[in-house]
């Protein structure tokens, strides 16, 4: 069953109602057979989902109109998000990640800078990759060793960046790099456009689930880039890269939420249609309680994430918000998606349903965009520090 909405405005409206048709005819019937073929061939990267989302509009929906986004609340395009998750985890998690990596220009690039980049970006027609983790830097962002040194007016990067979605397939890679030996506060943020020299890539990571969200090591070999291309000042990367991770956090929590959706759908499908001992195996006690608890679940997930989003359109502070949502969120798709498997008995278990499938994605959740142990600490650290004032 669809998720009730309420949708602050008319055109809101419109753009579930766009996106549920996109989902219904385009992205559900191909998500089950392109994800397999991605977990054979190690790299089936949905190109024309993207392309079919962009040329709809909702590759740019939070981002300002006159730069070719679509001037959408956060209410609004985390709620599309969550419909596409409900269709197609992998493509879900790329369009939150290409919103990822748009932020650094949109609110710390120049006019100049705005101009340049983000028409292409905001067009439907270009993809984006956000190159934040190392292999050691994962959650300790500030002990990242990728590099990049001033030769003359250009920036020259080396090192390698892990776990990046869309390597090998984006059209230009946001990058987080260090430019000083000052800890934290010797980080910086670059664009890089694809096909620069120098710019490699690993073999796609052979992960458990979301097979269609393409995995890998971005490599920097002497890869040179004009002085222009730094995002804000030097120095400044890190309060960027943390200031975009509350955004992205809201976009797997809405990504999570959609995912919880489609695995209740299913099971209280299949609750309704397997029969046992003369009856629906829904009419059980046990199984219908458990099937009230994932719905539960899925609407403490959904509410989490639209407050957050509230606050911050209204322009308030929306962090220890964003790790709530996160947290709360991505628990809810691991906890869903394993009673859906349950739900649906020994059929859960094979590949003949989508249960399983959701099961694998769900679990990465709890680890990407901060691990849930991170949130708790950012949480925790918002709580006590508010009540010592």
């Amino acid at each position: 069953m669809p998720a009730t909405r309420i949708m602050p405005t008319e055109e809101g409206q419109e753009l579930i109602d766009l996106t549920r048709e996109i989902c219904d005819k385009e992205l559900r019937p191909k998500a089950g057979d392109v994800e397999a073929a991605a977990a054979a061939a190690g790299d089936a990267f949905p190109t024309e989902a993207f392309r079919t989302l962009g040329q709809a509009g909702l590759l740019s929906l939070p981002y300002p109109e006159e730069f070719g986004g679509g001037g959408q609340p956060y209410e609004v395009y985390l709620q599309v998000v969550e419909e596409i998750a409900s269709a197609w985890m992998s493509v879900a998690v790329g369009t939150s990640v290409h919103s990822l990596t748009a932020y650094p220009v949109a609110e710390y690039g120049t006019d100049a800078q705005r101009a340049a980049l983000m028409p292409g970006m905001l067009s439907g027609e270009q993809l984006g990759a956000y190159c934040l983790s190392e292999q050691q830097a994962g959650s300790d962002i500030a002990s990242m060793t990728t590099r990049a040194a001033k030769d003359g007016n250009d920036w020259v990067i080396n090192g390698r960046k892990a776990w990046i979605s869309h390597a090998g397939h984006a059209d230009y890679y946001t990058c987080f790099v260090r430019t000083s030996n000052d800890g934290g506060r010797g980080l910086s943020c670059l664009h890089v456009p694809a096909g620069t020299e120098g710019l490699s890539f690993a073999q796609p990571e052979r992960k458990m689930g979301l097979h269609g969200d393409t995995v890998g090591e971005v490599i920097f070999e002497n890869v040179r880039v004009p002085g222009e291309n730094l995002l804000g000042s030097e120095g400044q990367g890190i309060n960027i890269a943390l200031a975009a991770l509350d955004s992205g956090r809201l976009g797997i929590a809405a990504a999570s939420t959609g995912l919880a959706q489609a695995a209740l759908d299913l099971a209280a499908a299949y609750a309704t249609q397997r029969h046992q001992f003369g009856r629906p195996i829904g009419d059980n006690q046990g199984l219908a309680f458990m099937v009230a608890d994932m719905e539960a679940a899925v609407t403490s997930a959904r509410a989490t994430y639209l407050h957050a989003a509230r606050l911050k359109d209204a322009g308030r502070p929306f962090s220890k918000q964003a790790a709530v949502a996160k947290l709360v969120a991505s628990d809810a798709a691991m906890k869903v998606t394993t009673d859906a498997v349950q739900v649906l008995g020994g059929a859960g278990y094979t590949q003949d349903f989508p249960a399983e499938r959701y099961f694998r994605d769900a679990k990465i959740t709890q680890i990407f965009e901060g691990t849930n142990q991170i949130q708790r600490l950012v949480i925790s650290r918002h709580v006590l520090g508010d009540a010592r004032t």
